[in-house]
């Protein structure tokens, strides 16, 4: 496999973003870029001169959330494109729906439909480097990321990370951190972890059906975490509860 594809760091780096949103790439005239950041004028700057050795620009975002969405209107229009991702995000002007594909002069980026950590969520299959672009789907370390914004995203994950299993694929670029190249190594951790988290709440409730949710929470995150943290872990737990209150299986 030749080089990794280049990116821009948005300079974003924390707790949740790991480095930093990795803006990435594809294409040297004609141009896909993914995830420009958040709304950062010195990075939407830096990008603007970064393209300006391409013929076409499509700018692209994987989903709304503000660390890889927030800075697209104003690299869209500073380039006199509209802002393409997943149907129903909001900021898209051009959705992209599961199946479509955007060619570069790289290869094809082929877009797939992957809910859980956002409900409106795509991953960027480039189907001639066997390699994925997956967002905030997986990270490049660890073995989680954050889901919990919607009821069934739990499901939704699982389901996802399947779909990007059945690709075969030969590297993964998350949007923070390195790329991971033991892809099924990765995939595995991902969904044991998940599928852990769904056997600790399941087993709580069933040793105590009335526990409260901070008496829940207390078993699955057994450890004192920052505020920040803490807040995520609660909204985490509320879609563990969900999950299987709703009958899903393991």
């Amino acid at each position: 496999m030749d080089a990794h594809p280049p990116f821009l760091n948005a300079g974003n780096a924390g707790p949740f973003t790991l480095d930093g949103t990795r803006t990435y790439r594809v294409g040297r005239r004609s141009v896909v870029v993914l995830d420009p950041g958040p709304d950062v004028e010195d990075h939407v700057r830096a990008l603007v001169v970064w393209l300006d050795d391409a013929d076409e620009v499509r700018v692209v975002v994987t989903h709304g959330h503000r660390d890889h969405a927030a800075g697209a209107p104003r690299l869209a229009r500073a380039l006199g494109v509209p802002v393409m991702g997943p149907v129903g995000s909001s900021g898209v002007e051009s959705p992209l729906a599961d199946g479509d594909a955007l060619v570069t002069d790289e290869g094809t980026l082929r877009a797939l439909d992957t809910p859980g950590h956002a409900e409106h969520h795509l991953c960027l299959h480039w189907e001639e480097r066997r390699a994925v672009f997956v967002g905030d789907l997986m990270l490049g370390k660890g073995d989680t990321t954050w889901v919990a914004e919607y009821p069934g995203c739990v499901a939704d994950y699982l389901a996802s990370l399947e779909r990007v299993r059945a690709l075969d694929a030969a590297v993964i670029y998350p949007a923070h951190g390195d790329p991971i190249t033991d892809v099924p190594g990765a995939l595995d951790r991902y969904e044991r972890h998940r599928r852990e988290r769904v056997r600790q709440v399941r087993e709580a409730l069933a040793e105590a059906p009335g526990a409260t949710p901070d008496e829940v929470l207390r078993v699955v995150y057994p450890t004192v975490m920052p505020n920040a943290l803490e807040r995520a872990a609660r909204m985490s737990l509320a879609a563990l509860l969900e999950h299987v209150r709703s009958g899903a299986g393991l």
